[in-house]
């Protein structure tokens, strides 16, 4: 790897390990933001659409689990070939992390082409079965028939770009999601109300935005600035290869799939026991659950390549260090989260609502929500970790412990147990949170031992 320093912004295996979570944990942390603003602006232009403003604003809302699942299927390709690339490299295999990028290419293309097929088809059905209603379904379905054409360009734009950052080229895939949010929040307008399309408009200015950033992705990952390339001849599939990278890749599938089927347990049990305004209370903690997160993920992130790199190396010391400064920085960012939520949470509550009874509310209800929030730095740190160092088999367990086995029955189970059935949904949150921290923790301090053991 290092015949190719020159090619590189960031050398992956010398140099302050410190310093180079910071260089690439900034531009993943800056890229997770604006991911989620880009999102925002779309809706607040969709709802502002004259006269149907709501009305297209929930229909389109109901479309958020196919955008996830989606998304989902990009990173069951990329989020596992990306560690498994930065591994070939840190051992000086090129040739076999070319190879990885160019199966998980093709698959990417392949996985676009029948989700684009299968929600064409039956997506009109699926908003349905999702809450769309007779008043919100056209809008809805709308968006969704143009947004299913651009699944090509979502799943390369998401897809490959994991690529870009797993070399350590931080700033490039920063670049990658800033090109397609510049874009989006420029189009809307133009196409929504200039060009009087409405929810369509939207839709277009979306794919569009990410068919630009798909060729920003593709032509770098050609081009002689990245040091692996996509090439033809690594192209065609081949179970070896491939599937080790599925395997690896199903933890974050499941996070990022199970995450709609969560939405829906909490909503569905809160309507029944607190009515709209603790489904309300539930959208607000659910908005700063996925806002707070973003730096932690970033963090994550960024330090995937470092660790997964220095893995194929054989550098166990500096895989140590950085898992050591990843899981400080996490657990004293989960910390101060947690104290803002136990102390101050009108602080998260004023950005989404003045209302007094959902505000009055959703400040006894946070305090339930958040109350193991301060245990999110070790969860995050030590699972994506063991993805990093791609223990596939792990990494899935952990992904269906926390909402799989534990959350969504919970959801269920405890207000059986409780005189308080809404206070017992919110406390499904913690509990579930607490035994998946204390699993995960366990686990990989047996692990890690074990493979300080066998690289010592």
């Amino acid at each position: 790897m290092g015949s190719a320093k020159e090619a590189k912004e960031i050398d992956l295996g010398s140099g302050s390990v410190g310093r180079l979570l910071f260089k690439l944990a900034v531009p993943a942390i800056t890229a997770q933001i604006i991911n989620v603003l880009y999102n925002m602006v779309d809706r607040m232009y969709i709802g502002h659409l004259p006269g149907v403003g709501a009305s297209a604003l929930t229909g389109v809302g109901v479309t958020f689990p196919v955008i996830m699942a989606i998304s989902a299927f990009a990173a069951l390709v990329s989020m596992g070939g990306a560690p498994r690339a930065s591994i070939m490299l840190g051992k000086g295999r090129k040739e076999e992390a070319e190879n990885i990028l160019g199966n998980c290419t093709t698959a990417l293309i392949a996985v676009a082409l029948v989700l684009t097929v299968f929600f064409l088809t039956f997506g009109r059905s699926i908003l349905l079965m999702f809450g769309a209603s007779g008043n919100t379904i056209e809008y809805g379905w709308a968006y969704m028939q143009i947004y299913s054409l651009g699944t090509i360009f979502v799943q390369l734009a998401l897809g490959l770009n994991a690529f870009i950052n797993a070399q350590g080229y931080a700033k490039t895939g920063m670049l990658t999601v800033l090109i397609g949010a510049v874009c989006n929040i420029i189009l809307d307008p133009i196409l929504m109300f200039g060009l009087h399309m409405g929810v369509r408009g939207a839709a277009l200015a979306t794919i569009i935005s990410q068919g630009i950033s798909a060729t920003w992705v593709v032509l770098f990952l050609l081009s002689g600035k990245s040091y692996l390339k996509i090439r033809p001849c690594y192209m065609r599939p081949r179970a070896d290869i491939l599937m080790p990278a599925i395997a690896l890749g199903a933890a974050p599938f499941v996070m990022q799939f199970t995450e709609s089927i969560l939405n829906i347990c909490f909503n569905t049990s809160l309507l029944k026991y607190g009515g709209d305004v603790a489904v309300g209370a539930m959208t607000i903690m659910g908005s700063v659950m996925q806002f707070s997160l973003l730096p932690l993920q970033g963090l994550t992130q960024g330090a995937q390549p470092i660790i997964s790199f220095n893995y194929g190396a054989r550098k166990i010391d500096r895989v140590s260090r950085t898992f050591w400064i990843l899981l400080a920085t996490c657990m004293c960012y989960s910390t101060v989260l947690w104290a803002v939520s136990m102390f101050a949470p009108g602080v998260f509550i004023s950005i989404f609502t003045k209302d007094a009874a959902l505000t009055a509310f959703s400040t006894w209800s946070i305090h339930v929500y958040m109350a193991a929030a301060l245990l999110f730095g070790a969860q995050l740190a030590c699972q994506q970790t063991f993805i990093a160092l791609g223990d596939s088999k792990t990494s899935l367990f952990l992904a269906l412990l926390r909402k799989v086995i534990l959350l969504i029955p919970l959801i269920y189970v405890l207000p059986g147990l409780f005189e308080n059935k809404v206070f017992a949904v919110f406390l499904s949150e913690p509990i579930a949170d607490t035994i998946a921290v204390c699993t995960t923790v366990t686990l990989f301090i047996i692990s890690f031992r074990k493979l300080r053991r066998t690289m010592g």
